[in-house]
């Protein structure tokens, strides 16, 4: 690798930490063919200009977790945590469609469903424990 090269690859790096403000793990589950599709929310007045090329993508139609960060040419693990952020502000949802409905029928809640519910609840009640103590 030539210095520009590595140059290059280093800024890139720094790019994508500051993207995440060094966060690694999504607050949602997102598995690499979660499906998203735009939602009524916007993203908040902090978050970067890949967050809106994320909504401009889903808002075309509906993409996979692995579609994203291959048309944005960023690490999966960065646009989880991106797209865990605009889950959090309901920019995107994660559809409940009628094959996921089936899967469930089939046998049990698919892991689609589960990040689709656990979104939600999350949503709903933000400060919720998540496992209450029995007693």
């Amino acid at each position: 690798m030539t210095v520009h090269g590595q140059a290059a690859a280093d800024a890139n790096f720094v790019r994508t930490y500051t993207l995440t403000r060094g966060r690694t793990k999504p607050r949602h589950l997102l598995g690499l063919d979660t499906v998203l599709d735009a939602g009524p929310g916007r993203p908040g007045p902090a978050q970067v200009e890949e967050c809106e090329e994320i909504l401009a993508l889903c808002r075309e139609r509906q993409r996979s977790v692995t579609e994203l960060a291959g048309r944005l040419r960023r690490p999966v693990t960065a646009v989880k945590v991106l797209v865990s952020d605009l889950l959090d502000a309901d920019a995107l949802v994660v559809p409940v469609t009628a094959p996921t409905a089936a899967s469930h029928l089939a046998g049990g809640p698919s892991t689609q469903l589960l990040a689709a519910l656990s979104a939600g609840l999350k949503r709903k009640w933000p400060d919720a424990v998540a496992y209450p103590q029995a007693g």
